[in-house]
């Protein structure tokens, strides 16, 4: 078998037909559409098959990182099975901030003072206050909440009222 006119078909076939040809090399179904991809991996299995498979020392080394692959980083999704077991549910822990932290982001002035700020032709008067903003007699509790109020759009609030930390 001459690999390089395989790898010159490979990329002339469709992802339809490559997933069909990965299904005859590996013996499995992939889920991938990335044609780039899947001509990849099939032609690497189409070498490996014709120079005998991998040498003992990177079957060796393939089995060293399965062992070490068994470790789960990110818990699996909830209502998904993981290697033939039940999905493991892991519950969602939330410690809440202390009063005094959820209030000391250092770009914000303290309670009780008074942000001004042009905008359209009008001035925006804002109060700081220690759960939120307030401005019009309504209340917000950021101020990315209150520029969208403001702009209609997204917004950072801090890049909006100026007061982004300076770098």
């Amino acid at each position: 078998m001459n690999i390089a006119n395989e790898v010159i078909t490979l990329r002339r076939m469709t992802v339809g037909q490559l997933q069909d040809r990965y299904v005859e090399v590996f013996g499995e179904a992939v889920r991938s559409r990335h044609k780039q991809y899947l001509v990849r991996r099939i032609a690497w299995r189409l070498q490996a098959n014709a120079e005998c498979g991998l040498s003992e020392r990177a079957l060796r080394r393939a089995e060293e990182l399965a062992d070490d692959a068994d470790v789960r980083v990110t818990p699996p999704r909830e209502g998904r099975e993981v290697r033939g077991g039940p999905a493991i549910r892991v519950p969602l822990v939330i410690t809440p901030l202390s009063k005094q932290m959820s209030n000391t982001d250092p770009r914000l002035p303290p309670p009780g003072t008074q942000m001004t700020r042009d905008y359209k032709g009008q001035r925006l008067v804002v109060n700081i206050l220690p759960d939120g903003f307030e401005h019009n007699g309504e209340r917000y509790k950021s101020l990315s909440a209150l520029a969208k109020a403001i702009t209609g759009a997204h917004v950072n609030g801090f890049r909006f009222f100026g007061l982004e930390a300076k770098t």
